[in-house]
């Protein structure tokens, strides 16, 4: 599913028009996104949690020549699925 076929399925299911369900889902990655950036973490109860966590700068080889390359710091999101989507994603 790519984006423009979860905002149809949003505004199928929530009874809304297709550009208020983009807004909503635009609004939804923005607040994902600012939490994450101020090092907070985002709960769902039921859906799930997302995290950024600092990863440290290390070294790296570039595979073509072997030689050795500093891979910098950077932050990296992580999501841990609740039990509330595990429990949909597991219906038999």
């Amino acid at each position: 599913m790519n984006k423009q076929e979860l905002i149809k399925v949003m505004a199928e299911n929530a009874d809304m028009t297709q550009t208020a369900a983009a807004k909503a889902l635009d609004a939804f990655e923005y607040a994902v996104g600012s939490t994450l950036q101020m090092g907070d973490e985002l709960k769902l109860v039921g859906f799930g949690t997302f995290k950024a966590t600092q990863q440290p700068a290390r070294m790296g080889r570039n595979p073509a020549t072997g030689e050795p390359v500093e891979v910098p710091a950077k932050k990296r999101v992580s999501f841990v699925a609740g039990k509330g989507l595990k429990d949909i994603v597991n219906l038999d």
